[in-house]
């Protein structure tokens, strides 16, 4: 019973190192420590925009700071600014991403195509092979003859 309860937990462990160990994994907790660290740039480049660029128009409207506005919409401004800072930076990096891939299938593709077909390769040998013993062997019949 005990062994066979430690036989499950070992196997327990393996799946779940396995399942730790897969690149996926791996990748989305790397994205989610970057993105995290992203958020906090951006939310400093969104308090420095509403200083600098904004802060004159709301002293002009009569509002001291962008949170002021009534009904939390100085809040949903904010919110609406970080997310379009951070989709356009997520669509740019994507557009690099599949420019590299594109380049990348190019590449594979001129290599590819600079390759003999290896199949095609074995046919040509085999053929001349067989017209080589073709040849060989109306010699040695005309020649006996």
């Amino acid at each position: 019973m005990v062994k066979s309860a430690r036989q499950g937990a070992g196997g327990f462990w393996r799946d779940f190192k396995d399942f730790i160990l897969r690149g996926n994994v791996v990748d989305l907790a790397v994205a989610v420590v970057i993105g995290g660290a992203f958020t906090s740039i951006v939310n400093a480049f969104v308090a420095w925009l509403m200083a600098v660029l904004l802060q004159p128009v709301l002293d002009q409207a009569g509002v001291s700071q962008l949170q002021d506005l009534p009904l939390g919409l100085g809040e949903l401004v904010i919110a609406i600014i970080n997310f379009l800072i951070i989709a356009f930076v997520i669509f740019l990096i994507i557009k690099a991403i599949e420019k590299m891939q594109r380049k990348k299938a190019v590449e594979e593709e001129i290599v590819a195509e600079a390759q003999p077909d290896p199949v095609l390769e074995a046919q040509t040998n085999l053929t001349d092979s067989i017209n080589r013993l073709i040849t060989t062997l109306e010699n040695q019949q005309s020649s006996s003859q």
